[in-house]
């Protein structure tokens, strides 16, 4: 362990792959430290393409296995037989939720991270998402605007492989997109209705990483047409969907500049005093719980928001007592996650005669329209919708009223048309949303983490004015049998935490600089999410990849000059 890398990247999903394939492709050795097992790409999926009788229990698991061992992981919509096995073991891997503050942790630690189970929706922000903290004072100023992201989400966007169709909406920005995905017949009805009852809604089609229209690139690193079974979390041989391993991995790899190493948990950042930088990082094998150390010229924290602000608060040194890069003393506070679980369902009697072909892997979606232009509201920031439509099958029987042969007979073809619209909505940054260190250790004598986060009245003004409009547009619309849902859920289960490491403009205030750069130290960057300054509503993962693509040609550029 003895040997020095241009630099260390921990974590191996979305951002982490992003900057090792940006680093390895402009000259650098790079190490990426990986905590978990390693998987390999079109083999370690053993759940791939298997029909629900080809599993044991139909795609359950067993339930004692199941409240033993994945108490929160059960809770996530992927978790089943066919993905269980990219989840953590909760038992083993532990940490502590306040009382009255729960936060359901969902995790994944293998080779490529999260990256194999998101959902894949891809939006880039607006303008407005990176002026909001400054116009209303909540969060601090984003250090960069829109401008200075657009041609990294374009960058990300060409290569990742990103499937929708150019919109011309303000609020939500058009990208470098391959070909999108089609509407259903109910879906183009309730565009129409929507968008004709309540001007300024939109309803477009959902804007996801997947392979509509594969590049001669994304071919040559072994990627394929997405073949629509929507069974992604399962892992896809196809490389149909962007994953680190389907695409930035492979990248990497082809430089002979990168060395990856499984089953090494970062302990923490080394903090040598005599230069005021980086070092390297302190590992501890999650098999042996054998020590050791990695050296390199800068260190990227990409671990994702909770584990990376875990390996900041636990590297202390005689000049950060309380973590590294933490003289503000905002790591570890703000911490963010998107609101959702309301929304409304409905039927619709019509279209019998019409139906889909596939199983698309994305949904439609209605962009934040609240507190924009007219339609000001008495809370803060705003909510998109996503949702879609189908046909009800033969799992109708299992609640339909009959019995024997006519009810059989009846099941053979297709039900009523159901939509949905769930919303997702912004959560404001509050500083007393913690992760902390606790006294306890785990297995491998690293201290257990202590989460707790609450939603507030703006966050429960967002999920009711959210439903009321998702009901009020299915109605409008001349839907059926409309029904709202408003659930005050425990944030954790979108699975988009982040903030606990923000960015801003003044170091008193924030932990990193306007490119992922720490500000008390300069070899050292974090470009997962914990460096988010707000939520926005949109998903978060196409901001990573362009934030981390900038942060790394940045580096990149300072070691060059001899700055690092």
């Amino acid at each position: 362990m003895t040997e020095e890398f241009d630099a260390i990247v921990v974590g191996s999903g979305v951002s982490g792959g992003w900057v090792t394939k940006e680093l390895c492709e402009k000259g650098l050795k790079v190490l990426l430290v990986e905590r978990g097992r390693q998987v390999e790409h079109g083999v370690d999926y053993p759940g791939e393409g298997r029909a629900p009788w080809e599993f044991d229990l139909r795609g359950r698991l067993k339930e004692e296995e199941v409240e033993e061992n994945h108490e929160i992981q059960k809770k996530c919509y992927a978790f089943y037989d066919g993905t269980s096995q990219f989840f953590v073991n909760d038992k083993e891997n532990p940490y502590e939720q306040a009382k009255d503050a729960p936060f359901d942790w969902i995790r994944g630690y293998h080779s490529g991270g999260k990256s194999l189970l998101w959902h894949r929706q891809s939006y880039r922000w607006a303008a407005k998402d990176f002026e909001s903290n400054k116009k209303d004072g909540y969060g601090c100023d984003w250090p960069i605007r829109y401008d200075d992201l657009a041609p990294w989400y374009d960058y990300v966007e060409e290569f990742a492989g990103i499937s929708g169709n150019k919109d011309g909406l303000d609020n939500l920005p058009d990208g470098v997109f391959q070909k999108p995905h089609e509407f259903t017949v109910l879906e183009k009805f309730a565009k129409e209705k929507i968008e004709e009852n309540f001007p300024g809604r939109n309803l477009i089609m959902g804007r996801c990483a997947h392979l509509t229209e594969p590049t001669e690139e994304q071919m040559a690193l072994g990627r394929g047409l997405c073949q629509s079974r929507n069974e992604c979390q399962r892992g896809c041989s196809w490389g149909g969907y962007f994953s680190s391993l389907s695409a930035t991995l492979p990248a990497a790899k082809r430089t002979n500049n990168l060395t990856m190493v499984h089953d090494k948990i970062v302990h923490s950042v080394i903090y040598d005093e005599t230069t005021k930088k980086a070092s390297g990082v302190r590992v501890i094998d999650s098999n042996t719980k054998a020590g050791g150390t990695y050296k390199a010229k800068m260190v990227f924290l990409c671990a994702s928001t909770i584990p990376t602000t875990q390996i900041l608060l636990n590297s202390k040194s005689e000049t950060f007592k309380n973590g590294i890069a933490n003289s503000s003393g905002v790591v570890g506070r703000y911490l963010m996650d998107h609101i959702f679980h309301f929304g409304a369902d409905a039927s619709h009697s019509g279209f019998t005669d019409r139906y889909y072909k596939g199983r698309r892997p994305t949904g439609i979606y209605i962009p934040r329209y609240v507190n924009y232009g007219d339609d000001d509201r008495d809370f803060l920031r705003g909510y998109g919708f996503q949702g879609g439509s189908s046909r009800t099958t033969w799992w109708r029987g299992n609640w339909q009223e009959g019995v024997g042969a006519d009810l059989k007979t009846s099941l053979k073809q297709p039900g009523k048309w159901r939509m949905h619209l769930g919303g997702y909505g912004e959560m404001l940054p509050y500083e007393d949303n913690t992760i902390t260190l606790t006294n306890k250790t785990d297995k491998w004598g690293i201290p257990i983490l202590k989460i707790d986060c609450t939603l507030r009245e703006n966050e429960k003004k967002i999920m009711k004015a959210a439903a009321d409009d998702a009901v009020d547009m299915l109605t409008q619309a001349g839907f059926e049998n409309v029904q709202g849902r408003y659930n005050l859920a425990a944030p954790g289960l979108s699975i988009h935490e982040m903030g606990t490491a923000r960015m801003g403009r003044d170091p008193k205030t924030s932990a990193l600089n306007g490119w992922n750069q720490a500000h008390d130290i300069d070899n050292l960057f974090v470009t997962d999410g914990a460096s988010m300054a707000s939520s926005a509503c949109q998903n978060p993962s196409l901001t990573y990849m362009a934030l981390s693509a900038r942060a790394a040609n940045y580096a990149v550029g300072l070691l060059k000059e001899g700055k690092l």
